[in-house]
């Protein structure tokens, strides 16, 4: 059957699936850090390493393995990034402590290169333009996963502890590998390009003043959510006294925004084209923020108001992130996966520094303005980017 044959591209549900358990495994179990840190007797600081040090590892995992799938192909590099994170799965189900757990989370975070390889598919298939349009859709469908997981999550704490998520991951682990397996043929034609190929074109991609731009918007377009999952458990418990479990409801918000978002992006980004859709998102992520920030100057800043400005952000997101994405990797299209890890390094690394920095500026009094600066700031940065690539020559 076609299904079976390892020669024939991926289905678009195995890509969506892929991304989506990568996506779970990050924002699963988000309403359950307070508790966890009471559980292991350490500080919620440390606990957030969970989610700050879990995307430094995917940084540097991403920047790695990107060269690689465009050496040795997608298809087996991704069946073993997905057992690797299935057994380290196990390992942070069964952490005796905060440092083994945290060890096995370090270790869980090779799963964010599905992604970049994901990605990467979908541009060894399609060109620029259809690319942006394609990612809009795989994005549009992963993102129902992360928009549930903290609600899900949220509801196995409070059924049967946090480490019920964790036996979520290691058994989606298992099921993705199987699906791999099955469905995920080669799309790399050729065999791949060589490191010596790759090292001699890389200068071509680094000179590139677009590369960086859509690299550059794209970071900070997903650093302003980055820097919300470091401080929004926080901010829902004590700011705003949520429990857990309406933590989790709430973080679905930007997941349903950004749904929509890569609704609009897959539906119309052949029409308007890439620079458009990324001014056009990014523009309206700053503005949600801004509104945010005048509500909390004006003392009506609840958490309704807070997380429908996020879900707006989401929506923002999912505007400019295809088309952002398919954008740097058509630079050098031989060069998707390197480019692609390269991107996916930048927004992963950006991330980690905003997740851990708002866990440090919200202090001990969890001051909501600060994390909403730090957002704006990051938003207003992915507007400036877009527009120098929009000034630059093709």
């Amino acid at each position: 059957m076609a299904f079976l044959n390892r020669k024939t591209p991926p289905h678009i549900v195995t890509l969506v699936l892929t991304t989506g358990v990568a996506a779970l495994s990050l924002n699963i179990f988000l309403p359950s850090l307070p508790g966890m840190a009471r559980h292991f007797g350490v500080d919620y600081g440390l606990m957030q390493l969970a989610v700050s040090a879990y995307l430094a590892a995917s940084a540097v995992a991403q920047f790695v393995v990107g060269p690689i799938s465009d050496r040795f192909g997608r298809r087996p590099v991704l069946l073993w990034v997905v057992a690797i994170f299935t057994l380290a799965s196990v390992a942070a189900l069964f952490a005796p402590n905060a440092q083994a757990f945290l060890a096995a989370r370090f270790v869980q975070a090779v799963v964010a290169t599905a992604f970049v390889i994901s990605r990467a598919a979908v541009r060894d298939m399609v060109p620029g333009p259809a690319a942006a349009s394609m990612i809009g859709y795989v994005t549009m469908g992963m993102s129902v996963v992360p928009m549930i997981g903290p609600a899900v999550g949220g509801l196995l704490d409070g059924l049967f502890g946090w480490h019920a998520n964790l036996a979520v991951l290691a058994v989606s682990g298992a099921a993705l590998f199987a699906l791999i397996w099955a469905d995920m043929g080669e799309t790399v034609s050729g065999g791949g390009l060589g490191f010596g190929a790759q090292m001699r074109a890389y200068p071509i991609l680094l000179r590139s003043s677009r590369f960086w731009g859509y690299a550059l918007s794209a970071a900070a377009s997903a650093g302003l959510f980055y820097a919300y999952l470091g401080g929004a458990a926080l901010v829902g418990e004590q700011a705003f006294g949520l429990s857990p479990v309406e933590v989790g409801y709430f973080f679905a918000l930007p997941s349903l925004g950004y749904l929509i978002g890569n609704w609009v992006s897959g539906r119309f980004s052949l029409h308007l084209g890439m620079d458009r859709m990324v001014l056009w998102g990014t523009t309206l992520a700053t503005a949600a923020i801004a509104v945010a920030l005048i509500a909390k100057a004006a003392g009506v800043l609840g958490p309704v108001v807070f997380f429908t400005a996020v879900g707006i952000t989401g929506i923002g997101n999912g505007l400019s992130l295809p088309s952002a994405n398919a954008g740097l990797m058509s630079v050098r299209s031989d060069l998707a996966g390197t480019a692609s890890g390269l991107g996916a390094t930048m927004t992963i690394g950006t991330g980690a520094v905003l997740a851990s920095l708002t866990a440090t500026l919200l202090g001990p009094e969890v001051e909501v303005a600060r994390l909403l600066w730090v957002m704006f700031a990051s938003s207003a940065l992915s507007v400036g980017a877009i527009l120098w690539v929009m000034r630059r020559p093709q």
